[in-house]
């Protein structure tokens, strides 16, 4: 009786076991579409706030403006978020290659991206901003002459300062970094004699450092905005514009751009 007894619990304990290991095998897959549970992962680079970062006092928790439109949007269509932080350079490649469903990280549509990726209407709209040090006497574009210029690596910045320097014939030196953070540290070190960010990234750095300045960049040219990014070809493209026009309609992303800006996007 004792043996019968101990035999049934033996097998009753392994078919527990395999149903485990079953079960956590699908959780961890993704089931997009073919499943109860359905996620999508996004890329983003989370050196940008306020639109994506990670306040590592508190937790490693990326949050920011992105991050409440993509979380937002994807709760209306019945996705869980899951954010996964790449570099900047390395976000389209990541699209390219299928390892994340879409990016929203303040990119800019250009004429290059969009042979590789399809994006999203703009959902917010900003300007350029030239970020030096107090002393500095570089005030405009035209005193960035001969100057070392630090941006992102493949950030618009990046491709704005090219067309600034062949313009004008700065003949200045512009040196890539991968994230944002970098940049800012090589110009407080003095490698970099200015930076060109996104204004509103640029307006975080110069309330938290005195001695930091920045001018607006007057290019001349209509201002660039962020849009989504997502595979070629994929049917969310469609799905996220739908929602997008729908919280620029009812509200929902004019409080958003207040909570995280402060302000309206035509401020």
């Amino acid at each position: 009786m004792k043996k019968q007894l101990a035999l049934l619990l033996a097998t009753v304990f392994l078919v527990g076991i395999l149903a485990a290991c079953g079960t956590s095998g699908k959780e961890e897959k993704n089931t997009t579409g073919n499943g109860d549970k359905k996620f999508l992962v996004m890329g983003t680079s989370a050196d940008y706030p306020p639109f994506e970062y990670v306040e590592t006092s508190k937790s490693d928790e990326i949050k920011g403006f992105d991050i409440d439109i993509a979380k937002a949007i994807g709760k209306k269509l019945g996705y869980e978020v899951q954010v996964k932080d790449i570099d900047f350079n390395s976000l389209v490649p990541a699209l390219e290659n299928k390892s994340i469903d879409f990016v929203i990280s303040g990119m800019t549509p250009t004429e290059k991206r969009e042979q590789s990726v399809d994006f999203s209407d703009i959902y917010y709209t900003a300007k350029n901003m030239i970020i030096t040090t107090q002393d500095s006497k570089i005030k405009s574009v035209d005193d960035l002459k001969g100057k070392t210029v630090g941006v992102q690596l493949a950030s618009i910045q990046e491709t704005l300062a090219t067309d600034l320097n062949k313009a004008n014939d700065l003949g200045m030196k512009v040196e890539k970094r991968n994230r944002i953070p970098e940049v800012v540290q090589e110009m407080s070190t003095g490698r970099f004699d200015a930076i060109i960010m996104e204004d509103t990234v640029a307006k975080g750095y110069l309330k938290d450092n005195k001695d930091l300045v920045g001018y607006l960049v007057e290019s001349g040219e209509e201002e660039a905005g962020s849009a989504i990014a997502f595979q070629k070809g994929s049917k969310l493209t469609d799905q996220f514009n739908a929602e997008l026009k729908k919280m620029k309609e009812n509200g929902e992303m004019e409080k958003l751009i207040v909570k995280w800006f402060g302000g309206s996007e035509t401020e």
